[in-house]
């Protein structure tokens, strides 16, 4: 019974500094425009604080399993609390952008460390028969922040100021650092150990991922590769990153152990993850946009439709966290995907005379089909992984769940801006005095307007631009239509994979 406790308290350990930097990530966003408005930002010079952040995040996480060894992983756990928290005082205390964004990128590289750190130690924790029950305790807390964040942020914002959401982080990071002081200890293999820093690693990794997802973030905004920035950043994220693969695979101690993909269940896994993630946060991105521009809803009506999907898979956790101790998970992973398909499926046939239900209810199976993917896929991928080398491998597994995410991100928001010229191209070319459709349509529209007072040519002319407005809302939601399709097919092809990957089943006898 103490043993089962203290595997408890250890969970909620290591997840309540997890679930402040999950928060902090999303809670910002809510706050932009009061951030902007009080520190006499541009809009651009405002999005910084966010993208500052999230690089500075995407930096960190792959190194997490390194520093974690040269450190010692409750040091660096401690450290990384501390420096967030105090990182989040200062960014309450900032006086002007500049000092915001540096501030924020102090946030992100103490707060990148912890999601990996936090999975490690659970994995560690529980006994493998245990897994899924573990790694639903992580996705739990991993949903419910995006969840709570948004809501929390306004709620703040509104009554007391933006500040605020950084100064309540002191609070929550200094019982945290209590509370690891007290519960983590850190095992033999991830004690403190001398080893030759790989400073060539350490600096074509930084540049590499800081390049990469400062292309992702910025690249739709500067149309990609006609802007010479995005393209210099891409030419160097290449190069950086390709070196660097060349680099770890001949270092004594890498910062990054590419070795661990030789593990075919690895491997498959983490290309699953990358998939599977862009179709949700490419989703998670075009639902509000299509409600809000198309459809006409508040932001308080999108989060609506958008909260009961993120509480289905808060449900559908811990159902699938014991499901994966008696079943095969490669069979839930497989159900996940399918039911996730179909609700992108269900997503691309949306129309402009869309009800709410009929928007709601993809969302929701959206939601029961991540959940049954998050969780099995996590322990089929880590689960033969020694437990020496688990910080090395969730840190590569939580730089790919970011990595998909900004992917999925990118893709979508670039195939909608393309998509919408490419079918408002086609359609104008049937606005022709050669249409009969198109002249019948402006006769009757112009007959309209013209008993309702206004004069032959003006109503000629309004009706032309009522045909054109038209036109141009339909090419925009078939753009939607176009893009959650490619989600469902991205989505699908990761259905081989899943049987490829290995099973171990392990009982309750099973010791690590």
């Amino acid at each position: 019974m103490a043993d089962r406790t203290n595997k408890w308290l250890v969970a909620f350990t290591v997840m309540f500094p997890t679930l402040m930097v999950i928060i902090d990530t999303s809670v910002v966003n809510v706050a932009l425009d009061h951030i902007r408005g009080s520190l006499s930002a541009g809009i651009d010079e405002a999005t910084w604080s966010i993208t500052s952040y999230l690089a500075a995040n995407a930096i960190i996480i792959p190194m997490t399993g390194w520093l974690s060894r040269l450190i010692g992983r409750k040091r660096y756990l401690i450290f990384s609390v501390g420096l967030f928290t105090v990182s989040s005082l200062l960014c309450g205390f900032a006086w002007n952008i500049q000092s915001l964004v540096a501030f924020r990128v102090l946030q992100g590289f103490a707060g990148g460390a912890l999601q990996p750190i936090s999975q490690s130690i659970l994995l560690e924790t529980f006994p493998p028969y245990q897994h899924g029950m573990a790694m639903a305790i992580f996705g739990v807390g991993i949903m419910f922040g995006p969840i709570i964040g948004p809501l929390l942020g306004g709620w703040i914002t509104d009554n007391l100021s933006w500040h605020w959401i950084f100064y309540v982080n002191v609070p929550i990071g200094l019982i945290s650092i209590v509370l690891t002081l007290i519960f983590i200890m850190d095992p033999p293999y991830m004690q403190r150990i001398k080893m030759k820093i790989d400073y060539a690693g350490l600096v074509l990794l930084a540049f590499g991922v800081g390049c990469l997802q400062m292309v992702l973030d910025r690249g739709q905004r500067e149309d990609w590769f006609s802007s010479e920035y995005i393209t210099w950043m891409t030419v160097a994220a290449v190069i950086c990153l390709a070196l660097f693969v060349i680099v770890e695979l001949f270092a004594d101690h890498p910062i990054v152990n590419l070795r661990g993909f030789k593990n075919p269940s690895f491997s498959l896994g983490n290309v699953v993850l990358f998939f599977v993630l862009i179709n949700l946060f490419g989703s998670l991105v075009l639902l509000p946009i299509f409600l809000q521009s198309l459809m006409g809803y508040t932001a308080t009506l999108s989060g609506l439709v958008l909260g009961p999907g993120g509480m289905a898979t808060l449900l559908t956790m811990p159902i699938v966290g014991r499901l994966v101790s008696r079943y095969n998970p490669k069979a839930i992973i497989l159900a996940g995907v399918l039911i996730s398909a179909y609700a992108a499926w269900l997503m691309s046939g949306f129309s402009l005379d869309a009800d709410f239900s009929s928007i709601l209810w993809p969302r929701v199976f959206m939601g029961i089909g991540m959940g049954c993917v998050f969780i099995p896929l996590t322990t089929l991928t880590l689960s033969g992984i020694p437990k020496e080398e688990m910080g090395n491998a969730t840190s590569i597994f939580n730089l790919v769940r970011n990595l998909g995410g900004s992917f999925g991100v990118a893709i979508v928001a670039t195939m909608l801006t393309r998509r919408s010229q490419f079918h408002q191209s086609r359609l104008v070319e049937h606005l022709t005095p050669f249409d009969l459709s198109y002249q019948n349509g402006l006769q009757q529209l112009s007959q309209a307007l013209h008993l309702q007072g206004l004069a032959p040519g003006t109503a000629q002319q309004g009706a032309a631009g009522m045909i054109y407005s038209r036109l141009l809302r339909e090419a925009y939601m078939m753009s939607f239509n176009d893009v959650f399709y490619f989600l469902m097919v991205m989505t699908l092809i990761t259905l081989p994979l899943v049987f490829f990957m290995r099973y171990i089943k392990h009982r309750a006898t099973d010791v690590q």
